[in-house]
């Protein structure tokens, strides 16, 4: 038996997720960005959430954490560099460290770049991993406070995890997204086709979340900036110049 990941649209284009062990009867809240709405998730599902995994510490992460702990009791997980910002922090984390739902074991990342103590967490057996705004479907999150050497190592790290991992990012923005990597990398063949697929899916009112991480290291420019064509074109030969230059372009890019 594995997890079951309960996703659903809130505020105006985040998703929540809850993530339930039946075995355990655990329950953990992937960031609180409407108490409301997930309260309301949980207990459609007769599920009573157990504890919350924040991301980082923008409102649209976090923001729902004391309304959620006060109805339920939870135990709060947030990141160490992060925490002076997040309300009702039980325990921090940071790279390296567990965290566990039931016997399931979830691995947190640091992907430090959109904010300075962004984490991620990977549950490795159910081949998962819920990367906030750092990743998201064919983008990555804007550079608001880290750097540029430091958002690429980070995405490093979520480079390296098992292709077949399902990568649950935190908005539904990817038919945006397919915009500018089209731009960016006109002649892929795999990211024309996948485009194709998100226009079709929005235009039915379908998420375009999950994605793969195999799809997207072959079509996501952010993660092909160590890409020879791809430096040639923006970088001139360097990831991080690369990395760098695309997400300057992204950030003003109509």
């Amino acid at each position: 038996m594995t997890v079951i990941v309960h996703q659903f649209a809130c505020l105006a284009d985040n998703y929540g997720y809850l993530v339930h062990d039946p075995a355990s009867g655990e329950t953990v809240a992937i960031d609180t960005p409407d108490a409301d709405a997930y309260l309301a998730q949980a207990d459609l599902r007769g599920w009573r959430i157990t504890q919350i995994w924040n991301t980082h510490w923008h409102p649209d992460h976090a923001g729902g954490n004391e309304a959620i702990k006060a109805q339920t009791g939870c135990l709060i997980v947030a990141p160490a560099v992060d925490a002076a910002r997040i309300a009702g922090i039980d325990r921090t984390v940071e790279q390296g460290d567990t965290v566990s739902l039931g016997a399931f074991e979830a691995q947190v990342i640091d992907v430090g770049g959109h904010t300075l103590g962004h984490v991620a967490y990977h549950l490795p057996d159910a081949q998962i991993a819920f990367v906030g705004d750092s990743l998201f479907a064919l983008g990555c999150g804007r550079m608001f406070e880290g750097t540029a050497p430091q958002f690429w190592a980070s995405l490093q790290r979520l480079k390296a995890l098992p292709p077949q991992t399902a990568i649950y990012c935190a908005h539904e923005y990817t038919a945006s997204n397919a915009r500018f990597a089209l731009y960016a990398d006109p002649d892929n063949q795999a990211l024309i086709a996948y485009a194709a697929e998100i226009t079709d899916k929005r235009a039915n009112g379908l998420p375009t979340v999950p994605t793969r991480l195999d799809r997207e290291l072959a079509t996501n420019p952010f993660l092909r900036a160590d890409d020879p064509a791809m430096e040639a074109r923006w970088g001139g030969g360097d990831a991080v110049a690369t990395f760098a230059a695309l997400r300057a372009a992204k950030d003003s890019f109509r």
